[in-house]
This record gives C-alpha cells, structure tokens and sequence, in this order.
C-alpha cells in the first residue's frame, strides 16, 4: 500500500473515531440534561419513584400537552431551571419546584417525567411520573375557567394507568414492592378550589348560593378522603399532604383586593384554615382506618405565612410583589410572560409571580418538609419517611 493511501486510511480512521467520540459525548449530555439531577446526589436506598399530584404550584409541565389559558411553557419562566438550561418547561416558577427539590434531596436520579409528555414511557417512568396540573383542584369543576386542566380524580385515572406500566416493566410482585415500599405520593392541592372555584368572581355565585363554606369544604374533604382511598388501593402507602397556604396572602390577592403591603385577604385565609383543620382530622382518620399507609401532613401555611411576614430573615428583600408579573402596585394581575416586567434579584422575592413561590423561597419551603420538626411536618418528615 503506497504512503498516500496508508495516510487516507489513518485520516479515515481517525475521522471514524471522533465522530463516535462526539456522539456518544453527545448521547452523554442529552441524557445528563434528561435526567436533570447528578447522579452524585443518589443515596444508598435513594428514594424509588416520586408520584406527583396537584396543581400549578408542582406542574412540571403537563399543561404543555394540553389546551388551555394556564401555561408557563413561555419564558421567563424556567429561567433559572438548569436542567433546561434556563428555558421554559411549564413549571410555573423561575426554577425547580417543590417537588423537584424534595426529589433531588431525596436521591431520585430523574425528576417525575410528566405523565403527558411523549416520553413518559418504558423505564423513564421508574424515577416517577408528575400528574399535577395547573388550576386542577380536588373538586372536579375547579379550574373551569381555563378551559383545560386535570382535577385530582383525573391524575387518580391516570395513576391507574402508569400503575398497569409497572406490572409490565418489573412484574406484579416487584411492581407492588416498589410503589408500596420504595415510592412517596405527594399530594399539593385545595388552593384552586378557593381560588378558582369557590371565590372566583361571577364563577362562583351558583356555588355559593347554594353551599356554606363548611357545606363546601365538607365536600372537598369527601372527595379527597376517596381519591386517596383509591391510590391507597392501587398500592400507595407514603403519602405527604400539604394543606393549603395562606391564599390570601399572594401578589394576586392584595392587588385586586388593593390592599396594602402588610394586609392579607380575611376570608380566602379563613376558608384555607378551615379546610386545614378538616385536613389535619382526615390524615389522622387515613392513619388509623387503612393498615400499613403513613400519611404525612405538610404544614404549607404556616411555614408560608413564616416567609412573608419575617421575609427579611431569610435574605428576601419582600413578600409582597411579584418578581415577574404586571398590573397594580404588586405585579400581581397579569401572569408572567414575555411581556412582564421581572426583576434582578429573582432570590430575593419570595413570589416568582402573582400566585407562585420563587424557585429561592421553594427550596426553603422543601427543606423544612426534608428535614423539619413536627411543627412543620408530622408524624414525621420525608427524610425518615422514605426510610420507613
């Protein structure tokens, strides 16, 4: 063979051998940013699957999928996410939410893939699938007024669904083992049926002229004690409930209520504490009627209230204005969008928009349910409760 060939040959070779360096590097960041998490935060019996339930609050992009007026799927949103490398996935937060960081901390390789996305398959659904969606709630007409979303029932069917795909990916009886033993349920919702059902203007009159407060909080505790039944017996036994934040509290509120800086909605705080009661009673009731379940009750109100009254503690610089947003003295009417206003120090605001914590305030709240005392989290907090 002459030189010349021998030197196209090794050129050849050598062009041959940094194509597939290059792809299998490129395989290597597509999966790393799929994942979302480092593997180095993986923990010796890390936490198996994280099943996600809720509202806007823990969306992590289900509402992309579907058509409707609530998405984040629009920047800024997600400008903060690194796993996206700052660009919007439907969270509705600036970063992580707090499901993400609970997963994370708790040694999930993957964040829960939302159960809409097209590769919510095959094995990426053993690190867990997210059902939240914003403006969902427990009763089944919250949230009508963005046209789509899916209510607690409807992320309960679609349990049912992914919990058929794991008999398929590992076997009945490993299947069982894992979401019972290995796996949390986090359930974030209540907000919307205040908000979006309850109290919302014109919506809502029909409602309230025909059902109390109490009749109407009767009924969302009826309707969760059967949703919650119904995973129980898919094989759900760690549960976390948070209760419902003080709603009256948000940019949104103040701005259309135009109150001042350190006022609050009386009666959306009112109804939230007096679901939260209810709450409190039906967990421990869940407690001691369904054998080998452990239900954990979040207290999200309490530790928000925390937030915005000492904000200054915890290096915010306010609590009462959205980082991003537009209309009224607060940010608080317009949702954040292309259009919004956004401010500089996204960690320093305790509100990313009129509704939703910012990513700074998330990872506050998530370390309280991770590692707090009961005050805040009981009978125990989800880094023992993944243990048990």
């Amino acid at each position: 063979m002459s030189t010349r060939a021998s030197s196209s040959r090794r050129e050849m070779d050598l062009s041959v051998f940094f194509f597939f360096s290059f792809l299998l590097t490129l395989t290597a960041f597509v999966e790393a940013a799929g994942r979302g998490v480092n593997n180095d935060n993986n923990k010796n019996g890390g936490l198996g699957a994280s099943f996600i339930f809720g509202d806007s609050l823990v969306d992590a992009g289900n509402n992309n999928y579907l058509p409707t007026l609530s998405r984040a799927n629009m920047k800024p949103n997600g400008i903060d996410f690194k796993a996206s490398g700052g660009n919007p996935t439907g969270r509705f937060t600036n970063g992580r939410t707090i499901g993400d960081i609970v997963g994370e901390e708790l040694g999930s390789a993957n964040y829960a893939i939302p159960f809409l996305a097209p590769n919510a398959t095959g094995k990426a659904l053993l690190a867990g699938v997210n059902y939240a969606s914003g403006g969902g709630g427990i009763m089944n007409a919250t949230g009508r007024i963005f046209v789509n979303r899916l209510g607690m029932d409807v992320q309960v069917d679609f349990f049912n669904t992914t919990r058929k795909q794991f008999d398929e990916l590992l076997g009945k009886e490993k299947a069982k083992e894992y979401i019972s033993k290995k796996s949390i349920f986090s359930i974030t919702i209540g907000a919307n049926d205040f908000l979006n059902n309850y109290l919302f203007p014109l919506l809502s009159i029909g409602t309230r002229l025909t059902q109390t407060p109490d009749n109407f909080i009767d009924d969302m505790i009826d309707h969760l004690r059967d949703q919650l039944t119904r995973l129980y017996q898919l094989d759900a036994r760690k549960f976390v409930i948070g209760n419902v934040g003080p709603i009256g509290c948000i940019p949104y509120q103040k701005t259309i209520n135009q109150l001042n800086e350190n006022e609050c909605v009386d009666l959306a705080n009112k109804l939230a504490n007096q679901y939260n009661v209810r709450l409190q009673s039906l967990l421990e009731d869940l407690n001691k009627k369904l054998p080998g379940a452990m239900f954990v009750h979040a207290n999200v109100y309490d530790l928000v209230m925390e937030l915005i009254t000492n904000y200054e503690k915890y290096g915010f610089k306010t609590a009462t204005k959205a980082c991003c947003g537009n209309g009224g003295q607060f940010a608080g009417i317009i949702p954040c969008g292309p259009t919004s206003s956004m401010c500089e120090e996204r960690d320093k605001y305790v509100f990313w928009d009129p509704y939703h914590p910012s990513e700074a305030a998330n990872v506050i709240i998530a370390k309280q349910f991770l590692y707090g005392d009961i005050n805040v989290i009981s009978p125990v907090n989800l880094s023992k409760l993944r243990d048990i």
